[in-house]
């Protein structure tokens, strides 16, 4: 099936645009099955911080994908809530990335990562608020001025509420996008979670959500734990889809709309390639037969 859908994209080279299909997430382990051969996907997603050095292996192995593939580039260091100044070196190093490979979307996260200029490796949620809201927005202007392109911005998972909070996560994200003409990437696996930890109501969320601003949708696994005796669903990306993840994917197929490219993600306990492609096939077999 998978073959097939590579093979109906190959027109999307030329101009980089995302096919409404199933693609992967690139990991640096999956970097020989991409040198020696072309594995069946419709497109191919990479972090665009691994591609900041000058040359080395990422980018050998990105010139190769690059040549058969469409690419979405997707940043996890922009720290767009957070109160440091935007990172202009990193922000250069982006717009250099997207020149060099010309992807058919960029993304970055709704978090912070980085307090006064130390990194803290983990995408942290911020309140929503009318004074953040405009924090954000006035942050993501800067980014879309410099890199002369829209960005899509995607919900991260969230294990608390602030107390300070003056709306929801969708009317936070749906302002965003008034304000800054920014997209959506939703990522259902993180809706789950944060709707799980904190009793959101996922209907209620994706029935609210700017319909046509979302333009990607992530797909992960994540992991179970427990802290102070109740359960706790932990964002981790180290295992296949859960079935509930693929029931929300379906429900937001029928709500939002189908024509919405969608990436499998696997960051920890990274499988064998072709357990990456089974679940692209998974959601490859969604998207066709969905009912809206």
């Amino acid at each position: 099936m998978i073959q097939d859908i590579a093979a109906n994209h190959t027109s999307t080279l030329s101009n980089g645009e995302i096919p409404v299909a199933a693609g992967i997430g690139l990991r640096a382990c999956h970097y020989p099955d991409f040198q020696i051969g072309k594995p069946p996907t419709a497109w191919v997603e990479a972090h665009s911080e691994n591609l900041f050095a000058a040359g080395g292996l990422p980018h050998r192995v990105m010139q190769q994908v690059r040549s058969h593939y469409p690419l979405s580039l997707h940043g996890v260091g922009l720290s767009l809530g957070s109160m440091d100044p935007l990172n202009k070196e990193h922000l250069q190093q982006l717009q250099q990335v997207i020149s060099r490979y010309e992807p058919g979307l960029v993304s970055e996260h709704l978090c912070w990562v980085a307090s006064e200029g130390r990194y803290l490796h983990d995408l942290l949620p911020i309140p929503y608020t009318e004074d953040m809201l405009q924090h954000v927005s006035d942050r993501i202007d800067q980014v879309q001025n410099v890199l002369r392109r829209q960005i899509l911005i995607e919900n991260v998972s969230a294990y608390l509420h602030f107390a300070d909070d003056q709306m929801t996560e969708w009317a936070f994200l749906n302002a965003l996008v008034r304000r800054t003409g920014c997209g959506l990437l939703l990522d259902i696996n993180n809706l789950y979670v944060s709707s799980r930890n904190l009793g959101i109501h996922s209907d209620e969320y994706l029935v609210n959500l700017k319909a046509d601003a979302v333009q990607e949708i992530h797909l992960a696994g994540f992991s179970v734990e427990t802290a102070l005796g109740q359960e706790v669903l932990i964002d981790t990306h180290s295992q296949a889809v859960w079935p509930e993840v693929w029931s929300l994917y379906r429900r937001a197929l029928q709500i939002l709309g189908r024509r919405v490219p969608t990436l499998i993600e696997w960051d920890t306990n990274i499988p064998p390639l072709d357990v990456l492609l089974s679940e692209a096939q998974k959601a490859q077999y969604i998207l066709e037969n969905i009912h809206e």
